[in-house]
């Protein structure tokens, strides 16, 4: 299941020198979690989520994406591309429970954690706390703890910067290690396809298909004024990462973007008084939370998915930061009534602070679905 070996590199705050970095990802980790737990589950497809009708498969078994299941997936249509798909309710306190069990055998090797997520994380290893020198080895001794421990499985990238670790890591899933050696990240990166890459979605990936960039290679061949050209922002990072190169450091303690909640409703939802009733629901919850971590944001967010889903976002940012339950909900409702009437029927509705300060600056983990993996929950 190995590919190479390792001596690393990282920057973007910026690094100084190779460095050995290792990106563990948990493999299917809230479906395997159930597995784990009722033995009855093994070998069948399972999916994290709600199975009724509004329900989104938030995670799924490798033996239900044999059949197509996906992450953020609808429930309706998991259940018809697998008729026998098994639904269990998500368990926030056990998966986070086990994630501190995972995260505390990091911290026996080495205090430069990041996490993502509850079931991923990146490890600078450059400078080990056994001592032990090899990244390999340690990314080795790491899963097999794992094992060992929690009796579930965990996927290994090894290499020198933080952006193939994490291509690395999911290149022999489930249950693999692959290693890319500096020198190696350029031939790695070129024979893989754009989609792969971090923050290239599915139209990113058609655009760049249009312009004749499949796959790394392809990128590559595009100077840095054609990507700019076509890409904006993002094109400095695509330029680095057909090159291999990322310069982005581990960071332990690394800032939480936002806090918010969002619902998908059992029926599209039409009135705004309905609408308004929803509303002043999730910004009891968003506060909650806001209060848990101490935090203090400027920028209020309304978030709505119509009935065709259409996504539209719509903000408010302060001078100053939002005082108090109040003051949220009188914002988001602001938002609210500035866009009803709708054109359509309401199916999601999501409400977010952010331009945070406090104490939630402190790790938050901040994740994106990965592909066929599962859709962060928290």
């Amino acid at each position: 299941m190995e590919s190479h070996q390792p001596d690393d590199d990282d920057d973007s705050e910026e690094a100084d020198g190779l460095r050995k970095i290792i990106h563990v990802d948990m493999d299917a980790f809230f479906a395997s979690v159930e597995q784990r737990d009722d033995p009855s589950l093994k070998g069948q497809p399972v999916a994290v989520g709600g199975s009724r009708a509004r329900g989104v498969v938030a995670a799924a078994s490798y033996e239900a994406r044999v059949f197509g299941v996906r992450s953020a997936m609808p429930s309706v249509k998991a259940v018809r591309l697998c008729p026998h798909l098994i639904f269990k309710p998500p368990r926030f306190e056990v998966y986070r429970t086990v994630s501190r069990q995972i995260r505390a055998i990091f911290a026996d090797y080495t205090p430069l954690i990041e996490p993502l997520s509850l079931d991923e994380a990146y490890l600078d290893v450059t400078q080990d706390l056994k001592g032990i020198g090899s990244a390999t080895r340690i990314a080795q001794l790491i899963r097999a703890r794992i094992k060992a421990e929690t009796n579930l499985t965990a996927s290994a990238g090894v290499s020198y910067n933080k952006f193939i670790a994490k291509l690395a890591s999911d290149q022999n899933k489930p249950d693999g290690l692959c290693v890319i050696r500096p020198g190696e990240g350029a031939q790695f990166v070129a024979s893989l396809p754009v989609r792969r890459f971090h923050g290239v979605g599915p139209r990113g990936a058609e655009k760049m298909a249009a312009l004749g960039i499949v796959n790394g290679a392809d990128l590559r061949e595009k100077d840095l004024a054609f990507l700019r050209q076509h890409f904006g922002a993002q094109a400095d990072y695509l330029y680095r990462a057909a090159r291999g190169i990322d310069l982005r450091r581990v960071r332990p303690n690394r800032p939480r973007k936002s806090i918010g909640t969002e619902r998908t409703f059992e029926r599209d939802i039409s009135t705004g008084s309905r609408l308004r009733e929803v509303l002043a629901h999730i910004v009891d919850l968003v506060w909650d939370d806001i209060e848990k971590v101490g935090a203090k944001g400027r920028t209020v967010t309304l978030k709505l998915r119509l009935s065709d889903f259409t996504l539209r976002t719509h903000a408010r940012s302060l001078s100053r930061a939002v005082e108090g339950r109040e003051e949220l909900a009188r914002l988001a409702g602001e938002l609210l009534d500035n866009v009803l009437p709708l054109p359509q029927p309401v199916r999601l509705m999501g409400v977010t602070l952010s331009a945070l300060e406090g104490r939630q600056a402190v790790s938050a983990p901040v994740v994106a679905d990965q592909g066929g993996g599962q859709l962060d929950l928290f």
